[in-house]
């Protein structure tokens, strides 16, 4: 009995941390696009925010499940391995962003939160999950 209790509070501290890192995920691209993101996407509909903040959100999930996954024997050490790694994240998510800013014609976060559907954004998107990916990767 004692094996499942341990198991949901180790399970109740990893979700919360991810939970942390999803919500660092929305503050993340929140800052990179101009305007709210929450009233971009709820109020406005707007597909692009939505694909934008979708893409963000699964890459930080891909990074904090591997992390979890692979994690250390030590519990410690194991949330602050999920941390890094997910801060690492996000951290070159958003570099990423800046350098395809600055690769692209016009301002990327601009176009992004068009309400006009653009191709930018699976652009971006991919970018994102390809990071995720590459940090996943990484994880050993």
């Amino acid at each position: 009995m004692s094996d499942i209790v341990n198991g949901l509070g180790r399970a109740g501290a990893y979700g919360a941390l991810g939970v942390v890192l999803l919500v660092l995920g929305i503050v993340l691209v929140d800052l990179l696009t101009p305007g709210k993101l929450g009233r971009q996407i709820w109020e406005d509909r707007n597909r692009n925010a939505a694909i934008l903040l979708s893409s963000a959100l699964l890459g930080i999930g891909g990074i904090v499940f591997t992390s979890i996954w692979t994690t250390y024997e030590n519990f410690g050490k194991g949330l602050v391995s999920t941390a890094a790694f997910g801060l690492l994240g996000l951290a070159m998510m958003g570099v990423a962003f800046l350098v395809v800013d600055l690769v692209t014609p016009g301002r990327l976060g601009a176009t992004l939160v068009d309400p006009e559907p653009h191709p930018a954004v699976w652009v971006t998107a991919s970018c994102n999950i390809a990071v995720s990916a590459i940090v996943s990767a990484s994880i050993a």
